[in-house]
């Protein structure tokens, strides 16, 4: 038999199946899905068999060294998906098959065969190899592979992959008694009546002989960790090193959550989707609810009904509202049929995950972007929560995104898909509007709760009277009557994107490209101003052309500024802050998140992760401090995502029984964003915006796509693109627009040069075959002169 191999060398030659030869030991284990080792030229490299044939083309082949695998990592489902990838996204193979699968099964890792049945159900010839032990090194029973993949299938083997972790072993400092209750009691009344603490430990260690980690010890008796390492001096204690297991969630019981009664509008929303479900019906529908509508709910109801059939589902979070708060109400509805995947978990974690979808122990799979690729094999259902956000976009290859994969997905398995927004994108609004997707609105909040009141504070009359702080005079105001109150308050820093722009204090202006409808960004090596997409520059002007003041200058301001600047005018807040600093050990973002909601802070400040999915009872302000940072970036999309940031953290106040209040700090009031935000008015934004982007050829009336070239030489790259656009331009019809060659916004990066081509087209039927073109040709000098291109066909960043 002939195995089809995709080798894993990402390169426009070997992009394609090669024939090996399967030796006859390997005959029942090798299978479409599993990685193999095989010779490739001199040396042997892995890869995916995406086939077996009975014959070859070709007479000479070259024999499978070995499979890395016993069962399939990937089903045949994610091999044809990965055909789909290649063709959309313009990447290799090999990068597709490998997006799909844990990072543990890309990192250095030993494999065992574990026992997981009594040896008397193995057959005899491998009972040996399992004698006294239950695991046994892979090197150890590779003649006997036919045998263990029957072994595997029948469930009395499995393979396991122990990664080499390069992160170290967690280990604690543990404390037990060296003694018996009855001397313990011995050594309390021998102990000096002042040795309080000493007594404390003491008394705690006669009730319970078991050993105890050393922080909780501390931290439950209110003792220093002195008071115990002299008992470990005297003798009475010891202390040891005890490793503890990884487990994302295993300290935390998650308290089972019963359906809710649904509302009218819920239940009109749920309705189309529950028919999907029964009839097999492959449906996109919009849930285009606002904050605090009960979408989540919505979720949870049809994936019990896709349980009930026997079948799984898919749930896809933003990597930032992954929060804890997110996995209880899916844990707590689901129990342990829910499989959890995000950054936040460490490589063995991760994978430990995705086996137990694998090995079908879950139905319900909660998680990032990546998600999307789980191995399961009748999906019922896949939900996109939040899904206008730009995170579902992968940026690098291959550059997917998980819409697009979900909708694929789901034509395979005949399913439903759900997006759920309250603030959806432009492109997929369009399409329910014209019926591609299914609208399902739910208006309301759940308990009729009125949608927070918005007040809009313009900062440059602040200033006029004198004010010259970050905080308007209204938002000192009410901070101060919530602390009062005892009511929480949560301040969102708006701080998005690299650049500044240059902006009067005085009147507002900003300095917009006169060529494109986009500001100017401000660049502080060379003191100038720069059009990012068409490549106009221009000096920093010394006085605002609109109204002749001085106070032109650039704009920026970081987390820790706002919170020196809260200690002095409200010294007796106390403040968590949530920014990138705080948060990057792991665990630290649900710790903050806890103490918040255990009332240990009054206010939560922080920039965009604290946006979404937050739901405390006790926050009834929210004060936004600059709404104008995204606005002015070098991006389509900034009003689209300034409406949808603003909207998002307005619907984090007044929640439950306590009535929200927003207040919005900006020096651009009258932009429609921030008006139409302020009201939560969507459909107008909509209109609005959908305008513009019809006047200026943008998404969704165009698509897009981003031809990026890198190289340490400015002369090759600018006349590389320049060649390639005018490729492209001689290849599509009149009808497209292609602009460029211009330097990319970024336009230096890690020493490379970067220039771009951006494509505007309607219907291009040739492009994917220019784009390939582009790449073949190209080829050799990526390789020799250390060329890069990049192309995006949906990019969600152009810089």
């Amino acid at each position: 038999m002939i195995a089809k191999v995709i080798v894993d060398v990402p390169a426009k030659q070997t992009d394609r199946a090669f024939d090996y030869h399967i030796p006859d030991h390997l005959a029942t284990v090798i299978q479409p899905g599993i990685r193999v080792v095989v010779p490739f030229g001199p040396r042997k490299i892995q890869g995916f068999v995406v086939g077996i044939h009975e014959k070859s083309d070709f007479d000479e082949l070259k024999e499978i060294v070995e499979p890395m695998d016993i069962a399939p990592v990937l089903n045949d489902e994610l091999l044809k998906l990965g055909d789909w990838l290649t063709e959309h996204t313009l990447s290799y193979k090999i990068s597709a098959y490998q997006v799909m699968l844990p990072p543990a099964l890309k990192a250095k890792y030993e494999k065992k065969i574990k026992l997981i049945s009594p040896v008397d159900d193995l057959p005899e010839e491998i009972r040996p190899l399992f004698q006294q032990k239950t695991e046994v090194p892979w090197e150890a029973v590779t003649d006997y592979l036919n045998l263990l993949h029957k072994e595997v299938l029948n469930g009395t083997l499995e393979v396991v992959y122990e990664v080499k972790e390069r992160v170290k072993k967690k280990k604690l400092k543990a404390i037990s008694p060296c003694m018996n209750p009855k001397e313990l009691q011995g050594i309390l009344d021998s102990l000096a009546a002042n040795a309080e603490k000493q007594k404390l430990v003491v008394e705690y260690f006669i009730d319970n002989q078991k050993s105890v980690e050393l922080r909780e010890l501390v931290a439950y008796l209110g003792v220093t960790s002195s008071t115990i390492t002299s008992l470990v001096k005297k003798g009475v204690l010891k202390e040891e090193v005890i490793e503890v297991y990884r487990d994302p969630y295993e300290n935390r019981t998650f308290e089972k959550t019963e359906r809710l009664p649904l509302t009218q509008e819920q239940e009109k929303a749920i309705g189309p989707i529950l028919a999907s479900i029964e009839e097999n019906r492959q449906n996109v529908f919009l849930l285009y609810g606002v904050t605090g509508s009960g979408k989540t709910e919505v979720y949870l109801q049809s994936i019990e009904q896709v349980i009930k059939k026997g079948k799984e589902a898919i749930v896809l979070v933003p990597e930032i509202s992954l929060t804890p708060q997110m996995v209880k109400r899916f844990k707590g509805r689901f129990g342990d049929e829910v499989a959890v995947l995000h950054s936040g978990l460490s490589v063995g974690e991760k994978y430990d995950e995705w086996r137990k979808i694998q090995r079908k122990e879950v139905k319900v799979v909660v998680g990032a972007r990546s998600a999307i690729f789980a191995p399961f094999e009748n999906i019922g259902i896949i939900i996109i929560d939040e899904e206008h956000e730009t995170s579902y976009k992968q940026e690098d290859n291959p550059r997917y995104h998980a819409r697009d994969v979900a909708i694929e997905r789901s034509k395979y398995h005949q399913c439903p898909v759900v997006l759920g927004s309250a603030t959806p994108s432009l492109e997929s609004f369009a399409r329910a509007s014209k019926g591609v997707y299914q609208l399902l609105s739910l208006p309301k909040r759940m308990n009729n709760q009125a949608l927070p009141s918005v007040e809009i504070v313009d900062m440059r009359e602040e200033l006029r009277e004198g004010n010259r702080s970050m905080f308007s005079r209204v938002l000192v105001e009410s901070l101060k009557d919530r602390l009062q109150k005892k009511e929480q308050i949560v301040l969102f820093l708006n701080k998005r994107g690299h650049s500044s722009f240059v902006m009067c204090r005085d009147c507002g202006y900003v300095v917009n490209c006169p060529y494109c409808d986009i500001s100017l960004t401000y660049h502080r090596f060379n003191q100038q101003m720069k059009c990012h997409y068409c490549g106009y520059e221009s000096n920093v002007p010394l006085r605002c052309p609109e109204c002749n003041s001085e106070h032109i200058r650039y704009f920026g301001t970081g987390t820790q500024k706002v919170e020196e600047e809260l200690g002095k005018i409200i010294p007796e807040a106390r403040v968590i802050r949530m920014d990138v600093d705080t948060t990057s050990r792991k665990g630290a973002h649900e710790r903050l998140l806890t103490d918040f909601q255990e009332g240990k802070a009054d206010i939560l400040l922080g920039t965009q992760m604290i946006a979404k999915g937050l739901d405390f009872p006790n926050i009834t302000l929210v004060g936004v401090l600059s709404a104008d940072t995204m606005l002015h970036l070098p991006d389509f999309r900034s009003s689209e995502k300034t409406f949808q940031l603003l909207t998002q953290v307005s619907g984090r106040a007044g929640r439950h029984e306590l009535p929200g209040e927003v207040i919005i700090q900006t020096y651009t009031p009258e932009h429609y964003s921030v008006e139409l935000a302020a009201e939560q008015n969507f459909d107008r934004f909509f209109e609005r915006e959908m305008l513009l982007r019809k006047m200026h050829q943008y998404p969704p009336y165009y698509y897009i796509a981003l031809i990026t070239v890198s190289h340490e030489n400015v002369a090759m790259v600018a006349s590389v693109t320049g060649n390639i656009t005018k490729f492209v331009q001689s290849k599509l019809s009149k009808e497209a627009h292609v602009l460029g060659p211009v330097a990319s916004p970024i336009s230096r990066m890690k020493n490379r040069y970067r220039y771009q081509c951006l494509i505007k087209y309607k219907r291009e039927p040739e492009l994917n075959k220019t784009l390939k073109t582009i790449l073949e040709h190209y080829q050799q000098e990526m390789v020799s002169k250390g060329l890069q291109i990049s192309i995006d066909v949906n990019p969600y960043i152009l810089m």
